[in-house]
């Protein structure tokens, strides 16, 4: 998979970056179509009508492609298909599980082939794509699609690119390194998957124009310098007008990290 920069034929073309994803045999059409369901795009507003969350709204209609976040079972299976979601951006397979006599969708490590084994279980060997508790993992082995209690399903290391590191463990807990630098202790009856998320360059692309952020149900972002005053504290005035920086209710900006997680899991926040 590499960069590709297309022929500008328009201006906003010759801003386009986007992946040559031919190498990849990527399926045109949903494979599982019993795993597909209706999503509603969200505009970002309450019951009331008001906006609770700026700068979403519109966007091409889609359908949410139901994937397996606990896989805590003992499953053996061949990769199907790859496939493009565009709920998130990693790539996806369709797996048919042996054991359970099953189709279903998990997140696509990176060089994950159509054809390959991915298993699941206590007492299995570690390979790309397979699953297992944290305990059965060596050290210093890249995991992805981890859950921070065994509980919850997976929240860590689901994004394009991204990777855990096991740093230490013991019978109760795990210590594991995400990409951010962050370190964390996570329950050691997890599951965790081996292998790094797929479509590790998607953070180089260039949408290109605007448009194509709004078909991604974006919407504008306005500076407050911009407004009127009725609108944000920063409009109005002659001139562009310095002074302290405000949020649009007007709470200072103080331009970091104005918050700390209280969670005593997390080592390096």
């Amino acid at each position: 998979m590499i960069l590709q920069k297309v022929k500008p034929t328009t201006s906003s073309r010759r801003q386009l970056i986007k992946l040559n994803q031919k190498s990849l045999n990527l399926s045109k059409s949903p494979l599982l179509k019993q795993k597909l369901k209706g999503k509603k795009n969200s505009t970002g507003r309450n019951n009331s009508g008001q906006i609770t969350v700026r700068h979403k709204g519109g966007g091409v209609k889609r359908r949410y492609r139901e994937i397996n976040w606990f896989r805590n079972f003992n499953s053996t299976g061949i990769v199907c298909s790859l496939e493009h979601d565009p709920n998130r951006n990693a790539y996806i397979a369709s797996v048919f599980d042996f054991i359970n006599f099953e189709f279903f969708y998990l997140l696509a490590p990176k060089n994950l082939q159509i054809g390959d084994i991915v298993k699941s279980g206590l007492e299995i060997e570690p390979s790309l794509g397979s699953s297992s508790p944290t305990t059965c993992i060596t050290i210093a082995t890249p995991i992805y699609n981890n859950s921070p209690k065994t509980i919850q399903k997976s929240k860590l290391s689901i994004t394009a690119g991204t990777f855990s590191v096991i740093k230490e463990k013991t019978d109760t807990y795990a210590l594991i390194q995400l990409s951010s630098g962050e370190q964390r202790y996570i329950s050691s009856k997890c599951f965790a998957s081996i292998g790094e998320v797929s479509k590790k360059l998607h953070f180089l692309t260039r949408l290109g124009k605007a448009g194509q952020s709004r078909w991604l149900n974006r919407r504008p972002t306005v500076r407050g310098v911009s407004m009127n005053p009725v609108d944000h504290p920063h409009g109005g005035g002659e001139g562009k007008k310095s002074g302290n920086s405000r949020t649009p209710w007007g709470k200072p900006n103080f331009r970091g990290k104005t918050s700390r997680s209280k969670n005593h899991l997390i080592l390096n926040k």
